[in-house]
């Protein structure tokens, strides 16, 4: 069985996942890469890993999804019999912006079940197999990131579903972190800002303006590899005193510049 450390980073076929994936192979990790639908670009990103001398293996499921949340975490025990990193990317928000005077149910239950149910009982599953395997191998170190955002503090009144989601985040971290700690599994939470990816699409043009007019002090636009590195930081065992932490990847946007 192989014996390289193993990372799971959902939702791995593009944009911030992808950022993710090289960046923490990069730093020695063999991958699962899991997507749902878009299986040519998940083997764009296998290619690039195996081109640093680095295993990567294709794992197809929807995270929202219980019986594929199953198969993602059976198919990495086929493929790996281990797992050192979990990282809980996979996101989507609403197909279509709504104010939320006008929010649909559906939509809420479907963004609610991808972003927050579906990592949080996939840590679930992953975190009593790290358990198991501290046991047994009990020098090895294992960590879980979700990938928060700015949204889960500030309000966009037209995507209260994405912004509920990534609040949950936040706490779904604290617990899981208070609930590992005992087993030596750190859990912390990445909090990316305004990040450029294909995803951003019509709203390009109204966030270059206003970080150019300085809506975050570092007046750029994020990267998935600016997120990447704070995951491939964390997944190199640098914070190994902390856990539950939020680490902010958002140019300062945080900050409360008078």
């Amino acid at each position: 069985m192989h014996a390289d450390r193993v990372a799971l980073v959902t939702g791995a076929s593009r944009g911030i996942g992808r950022g993710i994936a090289l960046e923490v192979a990069r730093v020695g990790y063999d991958l699962a890469v899991n997507y749902v639908a878009n299986e040519a670009a998940a083997r764009g990103v296998q290619a690039e890993v195996q081109r640093m001398g680095r295993r990567a293996e294709l794992v197809r499921g929807d995270v929202g999804i219980r019986e594929d949340r199953q198969g993602i975490v059976e198919a990495v025990r086929k493929a790996y019999g281990r797992i050192d990193l979990l990282v809980n990317n996979a996101g989507i928000a609403a197909a279509v912006r709504r104010d939320i005077l006008e929010a649909r149910e559906e939509e809420f239950d479907h963004v609610l079940a991808v972003n927050l149910k579906g990592p949080y009982f996939l840590t679930q599953q992953v975190a009593g197999w790290m358990v198991e395997q501290k046991r047994h191998h009990p020098e090895r170190d294992f960590a879980i990131v979700n990938i928060g955002s700015i949204s889960g503090y500030a309000p966009g009144i037209n995507r209260g579903e994405y912004c509920i989601s990534k609040a949950g985040v936040r706490m779904a971290t604290s617990l899981w972190a208070a609930r590992l700690a005992e087993f030596g599994i750190r859990v912390h939470e990445i909090r990316p800002g305004i990040i450029e990816t294909d995803l951003i699409g019509p709203a390009k043009t109204k966030y270059d303006k206003l970080i150019a007019e300085g809506l975050t002090p570092i007046r750029r636009w994020g990267t998935p590899e600016d997120v990447g590195k704070a995951v491939a930081a964390i997944a190199s065992g640098a914070f190994p005193f902390s856990t539950g932490d939020a680490f902010e990847v958002d140019g300062g946007f945080h900050l409360r510049v008078l």
